[in-house]
């Protein structure tokens, strides 16, 4: 039986980013809704944008596929604000939205290991690895413990942090430094949620 929700977690980094640029984001949003695209065609949009730039990076054109990477960031940052403007915020548009940023950043880390390989890179090959396995298991602890009432926002690297923390280092031409820091952070942020729901399960009066 899921545990009762406990009280909600303190605003993450990207809820006050949101906050703080949410005139700019609702000025841009309106922007592209005036031009008739709809939300969910922004969010494929930018799956599809990360999938060039994922292409580019395995051909070795790191610093291209960083721009295309920064270009895309605003598609991730549009979609949710224009649902809300247009009214139609769904179950079915927050999923698209979740998988489609789990695709984003797969893509990405796959053109890398493409990359790498390619190189006899298998240092960089692991950390890459090592990167895409802890955003994965970021994304995952959430909804997982979201699944038996526990908001699981904590963490010291969620996918707005990734994003910072990738895209430059693509356009500055130093990938490994952007994916070495994700590795430790993405996995350290997953253990923390983990560490979070052990500690909500023994202290709820259902755990």
């Amino acid at each position: 039986m899921p545990a009762s929700s406990p009280s909600p977690s303190p605003a993450t980094f990207t809820d006050r980013m949101r906050r703080r640029f949410k005139g700019v984001l609702d000025a841009f949003g309106g922007f592209f809704l005036r031009l008739g695209i709809h939300p969910n065609a922004m969010t494929l949009t930018g799956v599809v944008g990360n999938a060039v730039a994922a292409w580019l990076l395995a051909r070795g054109h790191i610093v291209l596929g960083g721009v295309v990477v920064l270009a895309m960031g605003a598609c991730d940052a549009l979609d949710g604000t224009m649902a809300r403007l247009r009214g139609s915020s769904t179950a079915w548009g927050a999923f698209l939205d979740s998988v489609a940023d789990r695709y984003s950043e797969l893509l990405l880390y796959g053109g890398l290991a493409y990359y790498y390989s390619q190189q006899g890179r298998q240092d960089a090959l692991i950390l890459t690895y090592a990167a895409a396995a802890g955003s994965v298991l970021v994304s995952y602890t959430r909804a997982r413990g979201e699944a038996l009432g526990w908001e699981l926002k904590i963490g010291v690297l969620t996918r707005f942090e990734r994003y910072l923390v990738l895209a430059p280092s693509l356009v500055l031409d130093v990938p490994l430094v952007g994916v070495g820091l994700i590795a430790l952070g993405a996995n350290l942020t997953a253990l923390q949620r983990i560490w979070a729901a052990y500690r909500l399960a023994h202290t709820s009066p259902s755990g």
